[in-house]
């Protein structure tokens, strides 16, 4: 079955060649033409992604992706003209996938729709139930997308969150800056080659520093591990 993708954007001539591409790609696609109704669909389910476009009619996508995440992990791929770091950087905070800035290749979309798509969240039946990772005074429950310091809440980003799930699935193995960009961004990623380092020290700010106590371990010129003691 193919995966359903809603388009949320404005720019009618824009979204229908957008659909087009996709559609010839092999995905079912729906449409929405501001904020509120790309909102209601997002959230009636049935899709595998989101494209959302940050300049939307009756809801901006910042706010349509706000309350998208209070519901559902579903990834979103930020659309959009606005190319500063500030927006990116908002976006990703809350909860963003990814962000690609108008104009944009159909291939490099098709290639960030890939990677998104490759790291969705495995249905929980095939997820072991209880089955929490742990480091130190740190544990993670996958399935319920909660990570938690000596019984604190930690507020993640999805992209956060799924770079520390694969450090915590690797412990005491040392995983190279590659190996993290194919299985946290995808093979198809397109971005900052600094991405990982630039996420390790997000993570190292919400935890080692907040908590005081060395979680994510640099191995100079190779990875990071994380490491009990």
């Amino acid at each position: 079955m193919s995966e359903r993708i809603l388009l949320v954007e404005d720019e009618e001539k824009l979204a229908r060649m957008v659909e087009l591409e996709l559609q010839y790609e092999g995905y079912q696609v729906e449409k929405a033409f501001d904020g509120r109704t790309g909102l209601e669909k997002a959230l009636s389910g049935g899709f595998d992604l989101v494209l959302l476009d940050i300049m939307l009619p009756a809801l901006s996508g910042m706010e349509v992706l706000r309350r998208l995440r209070r519901e559902s992990q579903m990834p979103v791929i930020m659309l959009t003209a606005r190319d500063t770091v500030v927006d990116k950087v908002s976006g990703l905070d809350m909860g963003a996938d990814d962000y690609i800035t108008k104009p944009f290749a159909i291939e490099e979309l098709l290639a960030r729709i890939r990677a998104a798509l490759r790291k969705r969240p495995a249905p929980a039946a095939e997820q072991a139930a209880g089955a929490l990772l742990t480091a130190g005074p740190l544990a993670m429950d996958p399935e319920r997308h909660e990570v938690a310091v000596g019984g604190k809440t930690v507020d993640l980003t999805r992209r956060e969150f799924d770079l520390l799930r694969y450090l915590l699935e690797n412990k005491e193995k040392v995983v190279s800056r590659e190996s993290l960009l194919d299985h946290v961004w995808g093979f198809d990623f397109v971005g900052e080659t600094n991405a990982v380092d630039v996420y390790i020290r997000f993570l190292r700010s919400k935890i080692d520093e907040r908590f005081g106590f060395k979680l994510i371990h640099t191995v100079r010129g190779v990875g990071y591990v994380i490491r009990e003691g």
